[in-house]
């Protein structure tokens, strides 16, 4: 089904051509230093509209994971979507497969497109990448919200068993799948609800488009993100920042945003959306954009630091 027929590549210039209707732009910078960024910008930018950033997390590029809110979320704000090295049309030379340095890259590219400061939100390895932009540009970074972006992970914490994976090669080869056994094991892990059918023909598609490309790269960026973790060494950042999580993520369990709570001072405001898992962007998007858009609106955090939200009611 590759190739003339491949559903994977219809859909991505579908959502080339939703990304274009909406309002954006797609352009490269070129950093210098052997790297290239990719983004998507605003057609036209509007000095009366708060600057957003939103990045995505290990998997397709960024259009595949925020496709659902650039329409709601560009009447309100001047919206950038940028792909992480080694994703979309982005790469790099350099050897540097942290965090630090992806958080470095997006924040020249924002500077190149004149943003001086902007408000961050991440979903999985994007939440860590933004993350590292507030810790290391506080004064372009406004507010931070991270989606089931278990920041506050520690190497020990595989060997003592919080996670579905036993070992970093096991989590490479399910993020990354190779296989349809290995996708079927990533949609089992990332959906509270996953389809119980999975069509051999679209999984090996999407594979050979989406799952292929800077693979090493990838796999090098996972092993990184593990290696030598440590909460002593996680930066406090001091931005409004805010959590928000899916009840039954298996990728990053609770625990991983409760114990950023405690690390800074349980100063996070933590929305839980029940009956979603790690995918939550992609599980109920119009529920997370309405979050996410009360949250980054929002003059400053409420009273209550926790909110557990289920449909339209929060208790």
């Amino acid at each position: 089904m590759v190739g003339c027929c491949s559903f994977t590549a219809s859909r991505d210039r579908c959502y080339r051509y939703s990304f274009s209707s909406s309002g954006l732009k797609s352009v490269t910078a070129d950093l210098g230093d052997g790297t290239i960024m990719h983004c998507w910008v605003p057609a036209t930018h509007k000095e009366s509209k708060p600057n957003l950033l939103l990045i995505h997390g290990i998997g397709a590029n960024a259009m595949w994971q925020w496709n659902e809110f650039i329409s709601p979320l560009i009447r309100r704000f001047n919206v950038y979507v940028p792909d992480l090295v080694f994703f979309g049309d982005s790469y790099t030379t350099r050897p540097d497969r942290s965090e630090s340095f992806q958080a470095r890259c997006v924040m020249s590219l924002m500077e190149a497109h004149g943003v001086r400061k902007m408000s961050v939100v991440g979903v999985s390895y994007g939440g860590f990448v933004g993350y590292s932009m507030a810790a290391q540009f506080p004064e372009k970074v406004d507010k931070v919200v991270l989606c089931c972006a278990g920041v506050a992970l520690e190497e020990k914490d595989m060997d003592e068993g919080m996670f579905q994976v036993k070992s970093v090669d096991e989590a490479a080869s399910i993020l990354l799948p190779q296989t349809p056994a290995n996708m079927k094991k990533l949609i089992q892990m990332t959906f509270a609800k996953p389809m119980k059918v999975f069509p051999s023909c679209f999984i090996n598609d999407f594979i050979d488009v989406m799952c292929t490309e800077n693979r090493q790269e990838r796999k090098e960026l996972i092993y990184t993100l593990h290696k030598d973790r440590k909460l002593s060494d996680l930066p406090k950042i001091t931005q409004p920042t805010y959590l928000i999580w899916g009840e039954k993520d298996l990728v990053f369990p609770m625990e991983l945003a409760h114990r950023l709570k405690r690390h800074l001072g349980d100063k996070p405001q933590l929305l839980v959306i029940k009956n979603v898992g790690h995918a939550l962007n992609v599980e109920k998007p119009k529920e997370l954009c309405k979050r996410l858009k009360s949250v980054l609106l929002e003059s400053s955090v409420p009273k209550k630091q926790e909110n557990h939200i289920n449909g339209h009611k929060e208790d």
